[in-house]
C-alpha cells in the first residue's frame, strides 16, 4: 500500500446499473447476443472515461441480476481508483455510460441509476469521504480471475467496429420510441449559437458549432495528424487529456486513421457541447499546417485540393 512497497494496491468494487425505464431492462440487453457486445463496449469505454485510461480498472464479471446489471471491477492503482470514484462522484460516469451507450446500441438516452458497493459498505453515503471510501475497495481483495465471456468480450471489442454497433438496430422499445436518438451535435437553432465571429486568412466567419459534415470531413482528411490536432484542443478541453488521445490510437487501431480521428472529434464534441465552436477547430488545424483542411471546413475551396 505504501509507495516503497513492493506489493501492489489492489481492491475491487461492484458498480451496480439500473434503467429507470421500465421499457429497457439492462440485464435483458446484456443477456442478447446481439446487444451484448454493445453493452460491453459501453461499459468499457465509460469505465476508461472514468479513470482516463483503457487500463485503469479491469472488469472481472457481468452479473445479470434483474433488474440490475452488476459489474465487479478490480482496481491495480490507488490513483486509477481515487479517480474512478470522482467521476462517480460527480456524475461524469453515469453521463459517459449513458453516450456510450446510446452510441453503441443506436437508442434514445438510457436513463441509468448507480450503485457503488464494496463488500458490505455502501460508498454512495460517504462519497465525500473519499479516503474512506478508498480503504473500503482497498479492503475487499478480488475475489476471482476475469471470467472467460470478459475475454471473449474484450477480443471481439478489438475488432468492433462503431459502425456494427451503430447498424445493430434490433427492436428495443425505449421511453420515447418515437424520438430518434439524439445526435451529439447541439441544436443549430440561432438562439443558442456563440454570438461571435473569427477571423481566417482576413476574412470574417461566424463561429457556428462543429457539425456532423465538418465532423465527416475532418476525419476523411486529417490522416495521420489527427493526434496534433487533438493535442492542440487540449489545452482547452479536459476531455481529451493525454491518455485519452493514445488510448483512442489504440482502441481503434484495427479501424484505421478514418476512424480514430472521428472518435477523437467525437469525444470534444460531447464534452465542450455548444462550446466546440468551429473556430476552435479552426485554430488548432491552423497550428499544425493543416490551412486546405480548414479552408475546406469553410467552403472555401473543393475536397480535392484537400492533402
Amino acid at each position: 500500500k505504501m509507495a516503497g512497497s513492493s506489493a501492489p494496491w489492489i481492491g475491487s468494487a461492484y458498480l451496480f446499473l439500473q434503467s429507470t425505464c421500465k421499457t429497457i431492462v439492462l440485464p435483458s440487453l446484456y443477456e442478447s447476443s446481439q446487444k451484448k457486445p454493445g453493452v460491453f463496449k459501453a461499459l468499457k469505454l465509460a469505465l476508461a472515461d472514468s479513470t482516463g485510461s483503457m487500463n485503469g480498472v479491469d472488469m472481472l464479471k457481468v452479473h445479470c441480476s434483474h433488474p440490475h446489471l452488476i459489474v465487479q471491477l478490480k482496481f491495480c492503482k490507488q490513483e486509477n481508483c481515487r479517480r474512478f470514484l470522482r467521476s462517480y462522484r460527480e456524475g461524469a460516469l453515469q453521463k459517459s455510460l449513458q453516450n456510450h451507450l446510446q452510441l453503441s446500441l443506436a437508442m434514445t438516452p438510457v436513463p441509468l441509476e448507480m450503485e457503488l458497493k464494496a463488500g458490505s459498505e455502501h460508498l454512495d453515503n460517504m462519497l465525500k469521504d473519499e479516503e474512506r471510501c478508498l480503504e473500503c475497495i482497498y479492503r475487499e481483495k478480488p475475489d476471482r480471475l476475469r471470467d472467460e465471456e470478459i475475454m471473449e468480450l474484450e477480443e471481439h471489442l478489438k475488432s468492433l467496429t462503431i459502425h456494427q454497433s451503430i447498424n445493430n438496430n434490433m427492436a428495443v422499445k425505449d421511453c420515447a420510441p418515437l424520438k430518434p436518438p439524439s445526435p451529439p451535435y447541439p441544436s443549430q437553432d440561432s438562439s443558442l449559437l456563440p454570438q461571435a465571429t473569427f477571423t481566417f486568412q482576413g476574412q470574417q466567419f461566424d463561429n457556428r458549432t462543429i457539425t456532423l459534415d465538418d465532423h465527416q470531413k475532418f476525419a476523411k482528411f486529417v490522416s495521420k495528424k489527427w493526434k496534433q490536432v487533438g493535442r492542440s484542443l487540449q489545452r482547452s478541453c479536459r476531455a481529451l487529456r493525454d491518455p485519452v488521445i493514445d488510448n483512442l490510437a489504440l482502441e481503434y487501431d484495427r479501424e484505421g486513421l478514418y476512424e480514430q480521428a472521428y472518435q477523437m472529434l467525437l469525444r470534444f464534441i460531447q464534452s465542450e457541447g455548444k462550446k466546440a465552436t468551429i473556430a476552435r477547430l479552426i485554430a488548432a488545424l491552423e497550428e499544425n499546417g493543416l490551412i486546405s483542411l480548414a479552408e475546406e471546413l469553410l467552403g472555401l475551396h473543393s475536397h480535392e485540393d484537400c492533402s
